[in-house]
């Protein structure tokens, strides 16, 4: 077995250089079976230097997203083992929750808008992709548009497999001459010699068996959602998890609001990242991620009405003996100022950011320091079946809270039998 190289240490302005080292020296990383004796390290006659894409059903959500990367980095810090291998960061483009018109740009934005990479790139090698971009390379090798055997729902067969299909669906991609075009993380200039669909059944560290059917140096995989994770909840799932840290620029503006309307200097009570001991207290107030919008309808039973919303948040403080509440929502204004109405004895804040946080961090940054701000309260109770609310539920998980102050939801007006959401705990 080779020795892989060590993980790249990319800045945001790619200071320290490396992957053009890489990519300009990666044909001395290919080994010709014919030359050195005939030995070609544990691979055979594969290539031993690997830039792994990936992209997501557009539809998705940012915290879906989320978890899909967390698949990719197991992957790939599996795969790296064996084989020198770096996960190129697909950019942020045009999510369906970022609705925000007044505000420009909201798309090909880097994973540091949001992201510490320096703490992603300590459990996995990951780079951003315009750091990769800076070689000129703009030819993919080798796309798999990843899709579910016709038959998974109906079979009954769960077995791991994969194989090479037809095309079960319209793709992204079109023949255009020597190379094929399409939707690149919406980049034109960007194109790939070779699209394949690829019938796939498993967790994503078994895309690893893929790779022994190629000797391209850069490959996408296309809906990387189809993938599974390998075991969901273990402690492999927890670093992944713990490894995406937010960035520094937004934790600090959720520090700020916290400290000016909160009364929560985090220098004072700090809940360390991460923390496995469970002694964390938080700020001194409740929050509340209280969905509207489409769930009213997609989840009638669960989602009470702000009648519901405000005697749920009243009881807890009462309880509690919190008089502050932070309220994380997309409801329009109308029912923010009615919400607000109808909690008399609390303090009720919501986050409004600046136009120029607005302008800088766009909605999805916006987004983030609404869950930082709910993860350090000293309660949370969130929305049910929401991945906004659960991804919370993780942020205090690490951060050492006790469950009993996490793992709480809002009931519906006519919901009998409300069961409090499932306590994912963290596994160190």
């Amino acid at each position: 077995m080779h020795k892989p190289h060590s993980p790249l240490k990319i800045s945001n302005t790619a200071k320290t250089v490396g992957v053009k080292e890489h990519l300009a020296n990666v044909d001395d990383d290919f080994c010709d079976v014919n030359e050195k004796g005939g030995e070609c390290g544990s691979k055979g006659s594969s290539l031993n230097l690997r830039y792994i894409f990936y992209d997501v059903n557009p539809p998705e959500g940012f915290n879906l997203r989320r978890d899909v990367y967390m698949r990719m980095a197991g992957f790939i810090k599996k795969l790296n083992q064996d084989v020198n291998s770096y996960l190129v960061l697909p950019p942020w483009s045009h999510l369906y929750h970022w609705q925000s018109d007044d505000i420009k740009g909201q798309t090909r934005l880097p994973w540091s808008t949001f992201f510490d990479i320096e703490t992603l790139q300590s459990y996995a090698p990951v780079i951003e992709m315009r750091d990769f971009f800076e070689t000129g390379i703009k030819m993919i090798d080798q796309v798999y548009v990843l899709q579910h055997f016709e038959d998974t729902f109906t079979s009954g067969n769960f077995e791991d497999r994969m194989k090479i299909e037809p095309c079960l669906a319209k793709i992204r991609y079109r023949r255009a001459g020597d190379a094929y075009e399409g939707y690149f993380w919406d980049f034109r200039n960007v194109t790939s010699k070779k699209v394949d669909c690829l019938s796939y059944h498993g967790p994503a560290v078994k895309l690893a068996d893929v790779l022994k059917m190629s000797e391209a140096r850069t490959i996408m995989f296309d809906h990387a959602e189809v993938a599974l994770h390998d075991r969901f909840g273990d402690k492999e799932y927890w670093d992944a998890r713990k490894s995406m840290k937010f960035a520094q620029h937004l934790i600090e503006e959720a520090e700020n609001y916290q400290t000016k309307y909160l009364n929560w200097k985090r220098e004072l009570h700090a809940n360390p990242w991460p923390n496995a001991v469970r002694n964390a207290t938080g700020g001194p107030y409740l929050a509340a991620h209280v969905r509207r919008k489409d769930f009213l309808y997609g989840h009638k039973k669960t989602v009470p009405s702000l009648d519901g919303v405000a005697k749920h948040i009243d009881r807890a403080c009462e309880r509690l003996g919190l008089d502050t509440v932070f309220v994380a929502t997309d409801a329009p204004k109308e029912e923010k100022r009615e919400l607000i109405k109808k909690l008399p004895k609390r303090k009720v804040f919501m986050y409004d950011p600046s136009e120029e946080v607005r302008a800088k961090w766009k909605d999805g940054g916006i987004a983030i320091i609404e869950q930082i701000i709910c993860s350090n309260a000293r309660y949370f109770i969130g929305t049910h079946e929401s991945t906004y609310s659960f991804t919370i539920r993780e942020e205090r998980e690490i951060m050492g809270f006790e469950p009993k102050t996490t793992f709480q939801r809002f009931c519906g007006d006519e919901e009998k039998n409300c069961e409090p959401p499932t306590r994912r705990l963290i596994v160190h």
